[in-house]
């Protein structure tokens, strides 16, 4: 039932200061009304000053990030971004989690769930915390996976949920890229149809046998018309027709850029990958001395080894932008829990690159002197597959 917008605002504004909050996004705009940013994310971190609330904006091109002491400082920056004419804010605390949307009228549509069981976290203390698939879900008992992989799998789907718009209605068609065990398949087919969305997806791994098994635990589940598996390589296996939504998590080394220009060359509108090693562009770092004056970068190995990560990890957001997608790298889970923690998040807008873009990718690879294995496949790539 719509709400008075102001109330919830005031309920919104309560929660973003609350030191209990995990985590907020503001995105979307009202009715004939445009935020002065595309969208913002709030969440608590710890520095050496002290805590302080992160606010991280993004104007369609460039983010931006702060870090605002707690008190007067926090309130004057909540204030601000609440006055902005958001469409949807998505909370999550430690106890709750918010969803508002603003309607056409004006006014507030309001959902709010209760944490419901408490988690143990590492040093013996509890909180409570809302799971967007609570771990007790019939579906566990079937497809089984540790306590460390659920805990992945429902901070990736908090990262889709983060993504997809509120207002979205299916059908959506979506393929998950490397999907081994299919714990994420599964998951996120499970989560997206309690959203009410119409559904199909489709698990793809290199493996037969795997297939086999995991084409089993669908039927046993009763969604094999709406789950299926495919034996193939994320390259070239036959997905028909082109997804909506691409998955992909921790796809090794080159397997990751696999899945990103397999998306591209699908159009997808959205695009949720989650790295794992990155070999391609350290083994091409070693093979070339650093330009001047990054030679310190470069000269111890895991120092090399880490620069490898980031940089990887930024053309392939590079890369995305200069074909027609809106990239951005974010942690999705603690690095306690996996140290391969960051996600590139993804959605097509079909925006041209400038010229400036196309000379910013080129000039920084040509200065290191690589080529990025996803600018080969993205070069490769024929007419959408």
């Amino acid at each position: 039932m719509p709400e008075p917008l102001d109330a919830a605002l005031t309920e919104v504004r309560a929660l973003l200061l609350d030191p209990a909050l995990t985590r907020a996004i503001a995105a979307g705009r009202r009715r004939g009304q445009r935020p002065s940013v595309v969208r913002a994310e709030l969440r608590p971190v710890a520095l050496k000053a002290g805590p302080r609330l992160q606010i991280s904006t993004s104007d369609g091109a460039r983010p931006y990030t702060r870090n605002v002491a707690p008190g007067a400082e926090a309130g004057a920056a909540v204030d601000a971004l609440l006055a902005e004419p958001f469409g949807n804010w998505h909370v999550e605390t430690a106890d709750a989690t918010l969803q508002l949307r603003v309607t056409k009228s004006g006014e507030a549509q309001v959902h709010r769930a209760a944490a419901s069981r408490p988690d143990a976290e590492p040093g013996g203390h509890d909180r409570a915390k809302e799971y967007l698939l609570d771990p007790g879900d019939p579906i566990f008992a079937e497809i089984g996976g540790s306590a460390a992989k659920r805990r992945q799998v429902d901070a990736f789907l908090r990262a889709l949920a983060a993504t997809l718009p509120d207002e979205l209605t299916g059908p959506l068609r979506v393929v998950d890229l490397g999907c081994g065990n299919a714990y994420l398949t599964f998951a996120a087919h499970r989560y997206l149809t309690q959203r009410g969305l119409d559904v199909e997806l489709v698990g793809v791994d290199v493996r037969e046998d795997q297939r086999r098994r995991n084409t089993e635990l669908a039927e046993r589940l009763g969604w094999a018309d709406r789950v299926s598996f495919v034996a193939g390589t994320i390259a070239d296996a036959v997905v028909e027709p082109a997804p909506d939504l691409v998955l992909a998590l921790h796809a090794c080394d080159t397997a990751t850029d696999e899945a990103l220009a397999r998306a591209v060359r699908w159009d997808a509108r959205w695009v949720l990958a989650a790295p794992c090693c990155h070999h391609d562009i350290a083994a091409q770092l070693r093979a070339h001395p650093a330009p001047a004056p990054y030679e310190l970068l470069t000269r111890q190995g895991i120092l090399r080894e880490r620069f490898a990560d980031v940089l990887t990890d930024s053309l392939r957001a590079g890369l995305l932008r200069l074909h027609g997608y809106r990239a951005e790298v974010v942690e999705f889970v603690d690095s306690r829990h996996t140290p391969r923690n960051l996600l590139i998040r993804a959605r097509r807008t079909g925006t041209a690159p400038t010229q400036a873009q196309r000379a910013e990718y080129r000039d920084l690879v040509d200065q290191w002197r690589i080529t990025p294995r996803l600018e080969t496949l993205l070069a490769e790539a024929g007419p959408t597959a």
